[in-house]
């Protein structure tokens, strides 16, 4: 096991350790001062939490120079909104840590017309406090395969909650949710997810994505532009949105970022607007098809030789 992944781990311990210590606070009575039974060995705790954070976020940094960006298609159609872009500053979101160096978020944002319902619901400073998913128009569109790939992981059970679109939601998902999934682990703080393995040591990985609506499973094999999933709320999300990336690992504790360029596209910066046309996705629906219809055509061939031996 190497350094990247041993990293988070003993900063899961160390939470537990601190939370043993809290408990044990309130539920037994120590021999000798609060201070040397409780505070010190809490503050220990503490910095040694500091520390492996720091290094889990360095050792997840790219060595060298970034190799060129790996082109593949866009994860999704219609048009969309980019935030949190590898475009306007690396890393995206502010951390190495899951592969997520070249990370973006993308957002539905629907033109509407005279008549049609809004599009996407506005962060709001104090009310309301919360959205239901289906206000946003990103909640349960279809995400795309990137490229050609095999499925390596793909894990929908995690609940779709409500939005964070307020300032004391938006702190509640910061300061005790975040943390909370960033003790249970990586796949807690993506949610709902696909990890796609495109060859050449390349990996994406889709978080966030809606309960039950992966159409794939591990092991599977996928054309470029097929559906395999929904856009959903789940993991460590403010509101229904698509977050994607590429790494070197299908293991997001030991990944480290690759950058990327959509075709057509490009890499859209913060507050830029695309669209994608749903084109690839049914020629991919279409290959989808053409290879059951093969499959069939084997399974009654297969059965016919079987009946005449």
């Amino acid at each position: 096991m190497s350094v990247r992944a041993v990293v988070p781990v003993a900063m899961r311990l160390s939470w537990l350790v601190l939370f043993a210590l809290m408990i044990g606070e309130f539920v037994t009575d120590l021999p000798g001062p609060g201070w040397a039974t409780t505070f010190l060995p809490a503050l220990v705790v503490l910095a040694l939490m500091v520390a492996t954070t720091n290094l889990q976020a360095r050792a997840a940094a790219p060595r060298g120079e970034p190799g060129p960006p790996v082109e593949v298609d866009p994860p999704v159609t219609g048009r969309w909104s980019a935030l949190n872009s590898p475009a306007d500053k690396v890393p995206s979101h502010g951390t190495h840590v899951y592969g997520q160096t070249y990370a973006i978020d993308i957002v539905a944002d629907p033109e509407t017309g005279e008549g049609e319902p809004p599009g996407r619901p506005a962060f709001r400073w104090f009310w309301p406090l919360f959205r239901r998913n289906q206000a946003f128009p990103a909640f349960g569109a279809p995400l795309l395969a990137v490229a050609d790939a095999t499925v390596v992981r793909a894990s929908d059970g995690q609940r779709d909650h409500l939005s964070r679109t307020s300032l004391a939601g938006f702190l509640y998902l910061m300061l005790i949710e975040g943390n909370v999934r960033s003790i249970a682990g990586a796949h807690r703080v993506i949610g709902n997810h696909v990890i796609l393995d495109l060859g050449d040591g390349t990996y994406a990985a889709y978080a966030h994505v809606r309960r039950g609506s992966l159409r794939v499973k591990a092991g599977d094999t996928v054309r470029a532009g097929q559906r395999i999933g929904s856009v959903g709320n789940s993991g460590n999300s403010s509101e229904p949105h698509l977050h994607v990336h590429l790494m070197d690992s299908p293991d997001l504790d030991d990944a480290r970022g690759v950058p990327f360029i959509w075709r057509g596209v490009g890499v859209p910066a913060n507050g830029e607007t695309f669209t994608v046309d749903a084109a690839g996705e049914r020629i991919a629906e279409a290959g989808e098809r053409i290879d059951e219809a093969e499959e069939r055509v084997a399974e009654a061939r297969s059965g016919d030789v079987g009946g005449a031996g």
